[in-house]
């Protein structure tokens, strides 16, 4: 019975401890992370993340330098002054749409002041207008938290995934 007993108490701490550890891990990646991030240079740019979701007309995420995740904008980029990098046809099929989901870019232009309404998504975003894109990373690995799961069919990386975790000292 003391066996059985045990056994069962056993099996229901599992996911506990496993969720325990796992925030630990997400919380020790996302400090790392952050204080690579507070060393990052300052200038008239910002930091984009690609975010691609099938059918989606966002582009992804933006953040300033020296600013955490945590601060980033799901944003809808205005082309009309430059073409995003990976602006090629859209059509089931199309190996090279979407090229870029994930990659990091430097990105300089600004913010217009103006929100888009995303449908399928059901998203009002802001629009940022860029100027030019540059690659800071092609495989940054993960946006939010090291245990983030990527959906094709909706947005599920968001900033209000991340755990809470120390702050950075201001520069």
């Amino acid at each position: 019975m003391n066996k059985l007993l045990l056994s069962l108490l056993g099996a229901a701490l599992l996911p506990a401890l496993t969720q325990c550890n796992t925030l630990e891990k997400d919380i020790a990646g996302i400090n790392a992370r952050n204080a690579e991030i507070a060393c990052e240079p300052r200038g008239n740019y910002f930091v984009g993340r690609r975010y691609h979701v099938p059918a989606t007309r966002f582009w992804g995420y933006l953040r300033q330098p020296g600013q955490t995740w945590r601060t980033a904008q799901l944003v809808i980029m205005d082309e009309s002054a430059c073409r995003t990098p990976d602006r090629l046809p859209e059509y089931t099929g199309n190996p090279r749409y979407a090229y870029d989901n994930n990659y990091e870019y430097r990105v300089y232009g600004k913010y217009t002041g103006k929100y888009g309404y995303e449908p399928n998504s059901n998203l009002k975003l802001p629009i940022f207008k860029p100027t030019r894109f540059e690659v800071a990373n092609a495989n940054p690995g993960w946006l939010f938290k090291p245990s983030e799961k990527y959906d094709t069919g909706a947005v599920t990386l968001r900033p209000a995934i991340m755990p809470a975790t120390t702050s950075l000292p201001v520069r």
